[in-house]
């Protein structure tokens, strides 16, 4: 199984949370045997959405090769005003071009959701992801991880994911990996 994971914030510090979170998201998956591509999109050089280009910018295409080869993708979010990243949105918007296509947007696909904030409002930003993944006509799972930052990391030194929240996101990867979604 391929799974990207959309890292879609745009803090680039090594020991920031989001590549906290990536790192061990892939070291995760691929412990169960799944092959993982992080794309973070502060390394992407995708410009703002704009459907009137004539040429897709490479950052684009890049973008939109990997999104269609993974079997199932994984959001990383902090929470911005009540939702996900713009730059993250706007990743997202340049899917449109795929609108004519065979099999448009992110068809089919599993989507996990991963946001954290420092109060416990995180789950604004998963439903804002929710909300669009639909749009896109793709699979949100029915398990999320908002996350309270505070929580996140364990004390003394804070760079070590509480075994709570490895916990949560271990039963998200287990839900992909194993494409069983749960029905109500």
């Amino acid at each position: 199984m391929n799974i990207l994971i959309l890292n879609g914030s745009l803090d680039q510090r090594e020991a920031s949370t989001p590549a906290k979170l990536s790192a061990y998201l892939k070291q995760h998956l691929e412990d169960q045997g799944a092959a993982t591509t992080v794309f973070n999109l502060v390394e992407s050089g995708i410009p703002l959405f704009d459907y009137t280009l004539q040429k897709v910018p490479n950052g684009v295409q890049v973008m939109l090769n990997l999104f269609r080869n993974a079997d199932a993708h994984i959001w990383l979010t902090p929470l911005y005003h009540g939702s996900m990243t713009g730059v993250m949105k706007n990743c997202l918007d340049w899917l449109e071009l795929s609108s004519k296509e065979e099999r448009p947007y992110l068809i089919d696909k599993l989507i996990g959701m991963i946001c954290w904030a420092d109060g416990g409002q995180a789950m604004q930003g998963i439903n804002a992801m929710d909300a669009v993944a639909k749009s896109l006509r793709a699979w949100p799972v029915p398990f999320s991880v908002p996350i309270v930052r505070n929580a996140l990391f364990t004390a003394p030194d804070y760079t070590e994911l509480t075994q709570e929240y490895k916990n949560k996101i271990n039963l998200l990867t287990g839900i992909i990996t194993s494409k069983r979604v749960v029905t109500i």
